[in-house]
Parts: structure tokens; C-alpha cells; sequence
């Protein structure tokens, strides 16, 4: 399975990919399937081969895996929370461009 970071922001460095490889193999030995690969592709992104008993679905696999790795990776780095949700410029700022755009139009 592959799954990427919010807006493929590039936030995966090598210490965040070290604990997130430890967090993924804690999880997959605590829910029951094994993983067999586990890599960080561009800081964006990460790869996961896992096999796993008929029992456990891939849609219950992949909600272990993102739900609980994202909420401990804020856990342990807080920073992240911030490099996620950055705004690049404020909706109100852009609305009112665009207004000002539209009232010198008239």
C-alpha cells in the first residue's frame, strides 16, 4: 500500500521515517499482520508491503496504520502539526482581492 502526506508536503525526514518505521512494526505485531517493507519515498509519501490473516481487512490495516501513526507522530513531533496546516495566504486576504478586482471592472 502506498499513502501519501497531506498535500505531499515533503515532512518525512530521516528521524520521522526511523520512528514512523519502529511505530508501523509496533502496530502490525500488535494487530496481527507482518510487514515485509516499509520505505519513505521522497519525504512525501511511504510504501508498505504487509501480509496479513483473512481475518483483517486491507480497509482495517490501512486505518491502524494512518490513524494511529498520525496521531503519535504529533504526538511526538509537534512541529509537524504546523508544517501541515501552514496557510500560504489567508482566504479572507484572497476575497477581498478579488473583490476589489471585480469592483474596479464596474
Amino acid at each position: 500500500m502506498v499513502w501519501s502526506v497531506k498535500y505531499r508536503r515533503k515532512i518525512l525526514n530521516s528521524g520521522i521515517e526511523e520512528y514512523l518505521k519502529e511505530l508501523v512494526q509496533q502496530i502490525a505485531e500488535d494487530k496481527g499482520f507482518t510487514v515485509h517493507l516499509f520505505e519513505c519515498g521522497e519525504g512525501d509519501h511511504v510504501h508498505c508491503f504487509v501480509t496479513a490473516p483473512p481475518k483483517l481487512s486491507i480497509t482495517a490495516i490501512v486505518k491502524y496504520l494512518k490513524g494511529i501513526t498520525g496521531r503519535k507522530l504529533f504526538e511526538r513531533f509537534p512541529e509537524i502539526r504546523n508544517q501541515l496546516w501552514k496557510e500560504k495566504g489567508s482566504r479572507k486576504a484572497k476575497l477581498a482581492k478579488r473583490n476589489e478586482m471585480f469592483l474596479a471592472k464596474v
